[in-house]
């Protein structure tokens, strides 16, 4: 059962607004991309695990504070006696090991999904021992996207290769161990831990005279929205095959969204 939906972050909404309207710095752009491309995977994953049929506690994209330190955990599965904890991954492209180090095809060193992982279940042990409950945490470094390759990886990771999916959640679908009152009480307070991230931190600086204004298409993200009374359509309607109409509250929000920022106006 999911416990804590999936949510896209605030901040997501916010650059992807932004994106439309303005040309956004280099820096901000692959930001951006980068954090679109890991909820996109994230969803991905999160479309599996909600068709667990074992007795479980699914909860996404936890954010926590211990030891002053801020730590997120994309996925975690509770069952009976196992915390699954998932850093998802959605790379793309060819990488491989060498001397513990972690580097794409073209030999350029990367960050290692292995050590975050091994950081962030470290954050969560600690955490949950805090709380005074005794659960043993099986991490797992999860790459969702099948474009992904790895060579040498190093043996008996704990890495869910994309062919490997399927299996993993057939897996943890045959756990028979039903949920106690000690399950419900850890999820809820996992729950109530929760940090808020600040959607306006790291964004790039803008005015709402420096952008583009109007309501964009759902789908292809053109500006050509014709109004129909209250509504708007699409002109590129053959094209992207977008035919939903859009309300004028729609617009209007674009600068609700942006409203609480300093440089706003």
């Amino acid at each position: 059962m999911i416990k804590r939906l999936l949510v896209k972050p605030a901040k997501l909404t916010l650059l992807e607004l932004l994106d439309k309207r303005m040309t956004l710095p280099a820096e901000n752009k692959y930001y951006f991309l980068n954090l679109k491309k890991g909820y996109e995977g994230e969803v991905m994953f999160n479309t599996l695990t909600e068709k667990l049929s074992c007795d479980c506690h699914i909860l996404n994209g936890l954010r926590f504070k211990f030891n002053n330190t801020i730590f997120q955990i994309d996925s975690m599965i509770l069952t009976g006696p196992t915390l699954f904890m998932n850093e998802v991954k959605n790379m793309a492209g060819d990488y491989y090991y060498k001397d513990n180090h972690f580097y794409s095809i073209n030999g350029e060193d990367r960050k290692d999904p292995l050590v975050q992982m091994v950081r962030a279940s470290s954050q969560l042990r600690q955490l949950i021992h805090s709380l005074g409950f005794q659960v043993k945490v099986e991490p797992n470094v999860v790459h969702v996207n099948p474009e992904f390759t790895l060579y040498q990886a190093p043996q008996n990771a704990p890495i869910i290769f994309p062919t490997q999916l399927h299996r993993y959640v057939n897996n943890l679908n045959t756990i028979s161990t039903k949920l106690n009152r000690n399950h419900d009480l850890l999820t809820e307070k996992l729950i109530s831990l929760y940090v808020e991230e600040d959607p306006y931190a790291q964004l790039p600086p803008y005015t709402y005279k420096g952008m583009r204004t109007g309501m964009t298409c759902g789908i292809c993200d053109s500006f050509e929205i014709t109004l129909h009374g209250k509504n708007g359509i699409c002109e590129r309607l053959r094209a992207c095959g977008d035919s939903r109409s859009y309300s004028l509250a729609e617009c209007l929000g674009v600068k609700d969204a942006f409203s609480k920022v300093e440089n706003y106006d």
